[in-house]
């Protein structure tokens, strides 16, 4: 789907990535009811609702569209998750009018082992981790201050406040984030169990960040039905939260993954500098400017923005495995295609 911007100068500026928030929620409405009524033959949407922006974005989408007697909000809490998640969904839920309905995955992540099989890893680098610790994976600091690689670094917190940090080796950082994304798949499995009772359509939230760059779990929260604004850039989801009259603490809220005990936001796990830095040096990039010139308008060095295009570049390239459907043998030719196509 094709993004509507307002009219702006001609050339690269600063607000290059500004929406016509009201058409753009016109269009997004329409083709979810299509999409959702018409094509899917189903009667409803269910939407995983946390209290951030992308997810009471699309769940206000949906209604504009199907009506809230459509749509079901699912709170999906765990033993680890932030209180002010719930708080801030059932906020919303109130103020759009739909249901709600909260299933605390904790048993199942228990069953399944996640936290045994998390912690078994985090021992390994600090053996004296156990009961009233918290943890969490971070990146190096802003690609704007330093040219350093995607290293990740384990943090843990003792029940005395004190931190304590180290770099993770392979072998840990992929039996933790192994375990922890039974989280997002536990909870997209409850969302297609309440989405298959009632004939509706499981409606996913990524936006073009998450998607582009593989900051999401593969059939966890890329599992979906539909996406409806996985073409906008996370700076022109706020655009549209504006628009559609999203609680103010929502729009405020600092943007997280929601997996972490000790919290860890989407900018220090992942992505490394604020949105709206993030966002209109990529479009740029996508537009073939050079670095200079982007520079130029954001008031930026022109070696900042090239690490953070090489950062954009060696992420579309290293997670390009969990945009990749299921290969076929008769579909192969078409899906595993050269990099450089």
């Amino acid at each position: 789907m094709t993004t509507h911007t307002a009219p702006a100068p001609t050339g690269f500026h600063r607000n290059i990535l500004q929406l016509d928030a009201e058409q753009e929620i016109h269009n997004l409405s329409q083709f979810l009811r299509e999409t959702i009524f018409q094509h899917f033959r189903r009667r409803g949407a269910v939407v995983g609702i946390s209290g951030g922006i992308d997810s009471s974005v699309v769940a206000a989408l949906c209604v504009r569209a199907l009506g809230p007697d459509k749509v079901i909000g699912i709170l999906l809490p765990e033993k680890e998750s932030s209180g002010d998640s719930a708080r801030l969904a059932h906020e919303l839920a109130g103020r759009l009018g739909i249901q709600t309905i909260t299933e605390d995955i904790t048993g199942a992540l228990e069953g399944a082992g996640c936290y045994q099989r998390r912690d078994e890893a985090i021992r390994r680098l600090f053996p004296e981790f156990g009961p009233g610790w918290k943890s969490k994976i971070t990146l190096p600091g802003s690609l704007l201050d330093q040219n350093t690689l995607n290293f990740f670094y384990l943090t843990v917190i003792n029940p005395q406040g004190e931190e304590f940090r180290q770099r993770i080796p392979n072998a840990e950082f992929f039996q933790i984030m192994a375990a922890s994304n039974f989280k997002q798949r536990t909870r997209m499995a409850m969302l297609y169990y309440h989405a298959e009772l009632r004939n509706f359509a499981v409606v996913g939230t990524a936006n073009k960040n998450e998607h582009e760059l593989g900051f999401f779990v593969k059939y966890g929260d890329g599992g979906t039905d539909i996406n409806p604004i996985i073409h906008l850039f996370k700076s022109q989801v706020y655009q549209l939260a504006r628009r559609l009259d999203i609680p103010q603490e929502i729009q405020e809220r600092t943007p997280t993954s929601d997996t972490y005990s000790a919290g860890s936001s989407q900018e220090e796990f992942f992505f490394r500098l604020p949105f709206e830095i993030l966002d209109t040096i990529w479009a740029g990039y996508e537009q073939g400017l050079p670095s200079a010139e982007i520079a130029q308008v954001l008031g930026l060095e022109a070696e900042q923005v090239e690490r953070v295009i090489a950062d954009i570049a060696r992420k579309q390239r290293t997670t390009r495995f969990l945009r990749t459907p299921p290969v076929s043998w008769n579909n192969r030719a078409l899906i595993l295609k050269p990099e450089s196509e």
